[in-house]
């Protein structure tokens, strides 16, 4: 596994190599949107007389995808509505929040423009539903160099499964060997993996970076969205 300090790569010009292709994930890797996702889930679950639920209840699902999520406190918490309202309800609220603020990491927005200079294809794939990403992106200003999206609801299995990201790599004409992922958690390494992806992996948690999934990636940041640079991850894809 290469380090951001010993990824290897000549000074010059901006330019990667063909073909290359970038799929990030969204939440937690090119926006810091879980405190949104949090806050839909809190009030969500209020509404049906949860009052408990904190942050540490939430951070268990980081990576999950929020249909799966829903499936696991539903049944944990007794709540008799059926997924697809609860799964309504919270993309409802998410998208309030989101559309109201959505902060990009500044180091991606960098990571992207310089992707973008190169002329480096990129497209989105994630666990959110479609309604949700084209808001974060069009809020972000990020859709005018991220056209193309895939969400998990397209797809028959979210992450850990490759699917979303396959879908992907089919929509952007790649061959998944030819794709790079950005990932912030487990599954999203998982699945990256288990597509035939590279992957740079910037855990949103830093903690997790000790969790052997991410020993898959090629490129990890173990400090999460601190120690994330673009020069670096440019150099070691060029690398």
């Amino acid at each position: 596994m290469t380090s951001p300090q010993s990824s290897p790569g000549p000074d010059g010009p901006p330019a990667a190599p063909a073909p290359l292709h970038v799929i990030f994930d969204l939440d937690g890797t090119l926006v810091d949107s879980e405190p949104n996702y949090y806050e839909a889930g809190r009030r969500l679950l209020a509404r049906h007389g949860v009052r408990d639920f904190g942050w540490a209840e939430h951070s268990r699902f980081i990576g999950t995808g929020t249909r799966e999520t829903l499936e696991i406190l539903r049944a944990e918490y007794g709540i008799d509505a059926p997924v697809d309202e609860l799964l309504a309800g919270k993309n409802a609220l998410y998208l309030e929040l989101a559309t109201a603020s959505t902060e990009v990491f500044p180091q991606m927005r960098v990571f992207v423009e310089r992707l973008s200079a190169a002329g480096v294809p990129m497209a989105v794939a994630s666990g959110s539903s479609r309604a949700a990403i084209e808001a974060v992106l069009a809020v972000t200003g990020l859709g005018a160099y991220i056209p193309l999206y895939v969400s998990a609801e397209e797809v028959a299995r979210g992450k850990p499964e490759p699917d979303v990201f396959l879908e992907t790599a089919r929509r952007m004409g790649a061959e998944p060997g030819d794709c790079v992922v950005l990932e912030d958690a487990a599954p999203g390494v998982a699945a990256a993996h288990a597509a035939g992806m590279r992957c740079v992996a910037v855990p949103y948690v830093p903690e997790a970076a000790s969790d052997p999934v991410f020993a898959a990636a090629g490129l990890l940041f173990a400090g999460g969205q601190s120690a994330f640079t673009a020069e670096a991850a440019f150099r070691w894809l060029r690398g």
